[in-house]
């Protein structure tokens, strides 16, 4: 392992600074960290919860003063406890760990759902012309929609939301938009991020197009540094090899992308 990952995976207690409330399920957090505030779209790091458990977050921005923010939903035991949590309380932080998105130019599509738009809208602000860019999201209601105001980045009229209730938007998924989307508009590269059966039919979807492809997947992490396993997929650990995986790649996990993941027992679930 390198000096750079050595340093990376090694525990660093800093304090909240700030937390935001950004719909009854979902919360920002900003803290400090040198590390994280170097990170790149798309990578991810490992937050811990003192006395609970450490958990995988995607860093939805960095600013200059190393203030690094994460989005985070309530689904378990240590996303309940974190958003217990208020400014000044402290937390642990690894990382940031993993591979990021490649900045292209061109007309560029994302396509999130839930707070799988963290790592997209990082690349958005960072590295892609609000011009060329068109963002589909997706949620089960209107009060989940997360990041709308943000969103306002790209021009008018290239924004789709959906709401699986039709509460705004159109109404389904956000998957739903993309075949005559993809038919219309000549798209030179896909970027997506959310859950992974939606993330397979992006894939699907832009291999019917002929449409390149990146896909940051989410799944179980423990170590961060690829030795437990847990976040296997196919041949390759997301941690390690991903988060970020291209067309290519993910066309070499067709069996398993979509279809299974590990449980916190290492056995093999189907996803559906």
């Amino acid at each position: 392992m390198s000096v750079y990952h050595i340093a990376n995976n090694q525990l660093r207690t800093t304090l909240i600074r700030n937390v935001k409330k950004e719909s009854s399920t979902v919360k920002t957090f900003t803290f400090e960290d040198k590390l994280c505030a170097k990170a790149k779209p798309g990578q991810f790091l490992m937050l811990w919860v003192p006395g609970v458990d450490e958990i995988p977050l995607s860093i939805l921005s960095t600013e200059e003063d190393d203030a690094v923010s994460v989005v985070v939903k309530k689904v378990g035991e240590a996303t309940q406890a974190l958003h217990e949590m208020k400014a000044g309380e402290i937390i642990g932080v690894r990382g940031p760990f993993g591979n990021s998105f490649t900045a292209k130019n061109g007309r560029i599509l994302m396509v999130g759902g839930g707070t799988g738009i963290a790592p997209l809208l990082f690349l958005a602000r960072k590295s892609i012309s609000p011009k060329r860019l068109t963002f589909v999201i997706g949620a089960k209601t209107k009060g989940e929609l997360l990041f709308l105001e943000d969103l306002k980045l790209c021009r008018k009229g290239n924004i789709i939301a959906t709401t699986e209730d039709g509460s705004c938007g159109l109404a389904g998924l956000c998957t739903e938009p993309l075949q005559q989307l993809m038919a219309r508009e000549k798209f030179d590269v896909v970027y997506t991020c959310g859950p992974e059966l939606m993330v397979r039919r992006v894939f699907d979807l832009a291999e019917k197009h002929g449409l390149k492809l990146e896909a940051s997947l989410e799944r179980l992490m423990r170590c961060a540094i690829g030795l437990c396993g847990s976040c296997v997929v196919g041949g390759y650990r997301v941690c390690r090899d991903g988060p970020v995986f291209t067309s290519a790649q993910l066309r070499r996990v067709k069996e398993e992308f979509g279809v299974s993941k590990r449980d916190f027992d290492g056995r093999k679930i189907g996803l559906g």
